[in-house]
């Protein structure tokens, strides 16, 4: 009997949807032209990198000249965030971000620190949510740019983005008009409405590749008047913003699962939220001692991360793969070594239970027998491991203890 296939880690990537390959085919074949030369087959490339822009600029309520197209959401922090600091240094070397921000992210500032800035680093509290009152009292004269991210990548839990977008402004308002505001809204688009304007950011970050398109092609909301130094140098592409020749390609599918997207929002948003209570009313059902991260309300609507107690987020997703489902852990590994998630650490979990997070996160293309399945495999796979567990066996001894006591 074959293997049942359950994949519900639409958070790491998303499977190419057909029409959105169907739409890209043609520039991968006899539509291959430079979308930079001045002739029949380089102006047709550029007619269709100029649809795709309108079709994501519509997804997020931008004007297309606000949207650079780049290689994924890590090009696009970088751009972001490298080209705001180095273009307005002699403002301020001050930047606030969140503890839980993509790893992008956090390398980014992390290597600016190195070079001298000053990196404010804003706590989340238990509910993996920051607080603006923090975010207010952190903006200093010097301060040029805020990156805070729109929604987590494993959590799900989503930022107060609106309410930093007007602090922003009133900051602007009050002398500091050399701040800056990035958001990186990768996990966000395609799973919540995403409007720049209502958010009040001067940029925010984007991948294709979360929203059933190929890897390969991001985008950057660049807000018009907003000065940054280019990572990518030497070439006039995307108005010197990012030099190099565009992937046609990969930019279509992107425009086009951009515009899917716009128009199933709600259906994909109810569905993906369906299938994840039902899920998680079943993992509180049918396994003790566990513990579901983040805020359980202000949260995207396809995303589960759960702490197992006593047994270690590897194994258990080893197992599970096993079983032929595939989720992912909220630990990574490095070197050998397991490090607990500094998301879920961030949230005040002990070690133990952040080595035992693992994120589930559900697609449209998932069903009601998907759940049930894992449903069904996932008690089994907890005990098993837990059954191996020296911390559960002693704790197991405890519970017996205390209630011959009682």
């Amino acid at each position: 009997m074959a293997l049942r296939r359950v994949y519900l880690d639409h958070s790491a990537t998303t499977p190419v949807d057909r029409r959105v390959v169907e739409a890209m085919l043609p520039y991968l074949t006899e539509k291959f032209g430079n979308a930079s030369s001045v002739h029949f087959f380089g102006q047709e490339a550029r007619a269709a990198v100029d649809r795709a822009r309108r079709e994501v600029a519509s997804m997020v309520g931008a004007r297309p000249n606000e949207v650079v197209f780049l290689s994924g959401g890590t090009e696009a922090n970088n751009l972001a965030i490298r080209g705001v600091a180095e273009a307005s240094e002699n403002y301020g070397r001050h930047i606030i971000t969140s503890e839980i921000e993509h790893s992008s992210v956090r390398g980014i500032c992390d290597a600016l620190e190195k070079k001298g800035w000053k990196i404010t680093r804003l706590p989340v509290y238990d509910d993996g949510i920051v607080r603006i009152e923090d975010v207010r009292a952190s903006v200093r004269p010097d301060t040029v740019l805020i990156t805070v991210m729109l929604a987590n990548n494993e959590i799900g839990t989503i930022q107060p983005i609106a309410e930093i977008g007007s602090l922003v402004r009133k900051e602007r308002e009050k002398g500091n008009r050399h701040l800056r505001f990035h958001t990186d809204a990768v996990q966000a688009a395609g799973r919540m409405h995403v409007d720049v304007e209502s958010l009040g950011c001067d940029m925010l970050s984007l991948s294709a590749h979360k929203l059933y398109a190929p890897k390969g092609a991001g985008a950057l909301f660049l807000r018009r008047g907003v000065r940054l130094v280019a990572q990518n140098v030497g070439g006039h592409q995307e108005r010197e913003r990012r030099a190099g020749t565009e992937s046609v390609a990969g930019i279509v599918a992107f425009g086009a699962a951009a515009r899917i997207a716009g128009e199933e929002l709600d259906e994909r948003v109810a569905h993906v939220r369906a299938l994840r209570n039902r899920f998680e009313a079943g993992v509180a059902a049918r396994i003790e001692d566990v513990v579901f991260n983040g805020n359980r309300e202000r949260r995207l609507p396809h995303l589960s991360n759960i702490s197992f107690r006593y047994i270690e987020g590897e194994g258990l997703l080893i197992n599970l793969d096993l079983q032929g489902v595939a989720v992912s852990t909220g630990s990574a590994c490095s070197s050998g070594s397991l490090e607990p998630s500094p998301v879920i650490r961030a949230i005040g979990r002990d070690d133990e239970l952040a080595r035992g997070s693992i994120r589930f996160s559900f697609g449209k293309d998932n069903s009601v027998e998907d759940v049930d399945y894992v449903l069904e495999v996932l008690p089994r796979a907890v005990a098993n491991l837990r059954r191996l567990s020296p911390l559960y066996q002693k704790a197991t001894q405890a519970r017996a203890c205390e209630s011959e006591t009682v």
